[in-house]
């Protein structure tokens, strides 16, 4: 550890120039992460909303009712179910609309239904289909319904977000390995002599290299750590003060991020360095 600070100290302009990409790079990855965090906490709070209503047939009588809505409790990925009955349906319309549909049309034709709730493992479009399946093979002339094109929509955007996350993320990460393997070759390559004189008296390759992963670990550590507190600066003084709307939605997700950043330095860091070791003692 005391060689890979003694290192950084011998090439103090690389080592610096590394730390400040490492910091761009991570806090632009913060970024990335926290937006994306709070994108798929919010698609989850959506698919936790998902309900199927269950219309019923009114040739159905009431004990018929009861038993429909027992045996779709028992079905697979059904949270929980709610009987509405008529009176209780032109009561919420009235609610709603600001109209008594009995007084206008002097009956009430409202049909009966149940309210499916989902569990929180079945709300992709593929598992809530299966239920209604399951539901619909029930009988009785269910009619059931659901937001199908607002929910693939909201599993359409989730891909496509995901797929430019990872994108980005992934090319972030890589340029931030490939410049912080760059960094250490060449403090290697300062040292190729003495490195060459340690192999000859037979040092291993671990007790070589050992100096140099410190120092990208070292690296990597001060780039996460700079870029939490420039991504806490952004949060907490930016949006906090000027953006509190935003500020709201993305702030749970920081707790997250912050230590995330410094272990994926960390990591960022030890994976550069030791790709950088392992080309180098490969050649010389």
């Amino acid at each position: 550890m005391k060689e890979g600070f003694a290192g950084i100290g011998r090439a103090k302009l690389p080592a610096s120039v590394t730390i400040a990409t490492g910091f761009f790079s991570l806090l632009l990855l913060g970024l990335f992460g926290t937006v994306s965090f709070s994108f798929y906490q919010l698609i989850h709070e959506v698919r936790s909303r998902v309900e199927l209503e269950v219309f019923l047939d009114d040739r159905i009588s009431d004990l018929q009712a009861d038993s429909l809505n027992a045996r779709m409790q028992s079905i697979a990925g059904v949270a929980g179910t709610r009987f509405i009955s008529r009176t209780e349906a032109a009561s919420r319309f009235a609610s709603d609309f600001g109209a008594d549909v009995v007084g206008i049309l002097g009956t009430n034709p409202l049909p009966r239904s149940v309210e499916v709730s989902v569990q929180q493992g079945y709300t992709a479009p593929d598992s809530i289909a299966h239920i209604e399946k399951q539901i619909a093979a029930l009988g009785g002339g269910l009619d059931i319904r659901y937001n199908k094109e607002y929910l693939r929509g909201v599993e359409r955007n989730a891909r496509l977000f995901t797929l430019i996350t990872a994108g980005v993320g992934g090319v972030i990460a890589l340029a931030t390995i490939i410049l912080n393997a760059f960094t250490v070759r060449l403090a290697m390559y300062a040292r190729r002599d003495k490195i060459k004189t340690m192999r000859l008296v037979g040092a291993t390759r671990r007790f070589i290299s050992a100096p140099f992963l410190f120092e990208g670990i070292i690296q990597g550590l001060v780039s996460g750590g700079l870029a939490a507190l420039g991504l806490w600066l952004v949060f907490e003084q930016a949006l906090l003060r000027y953006e509190p709307a935003i500020y709201q939605i993305l702030h749970p997700s920081t707790t997250v991020i912050y230590p995330a950043l410094v272990a994926l330095g960390i990591a960022l860091g030890f994976f550069g360095s030791a790709w950088s070791v392992a080309r180098f003692l490969r050649k010389a």
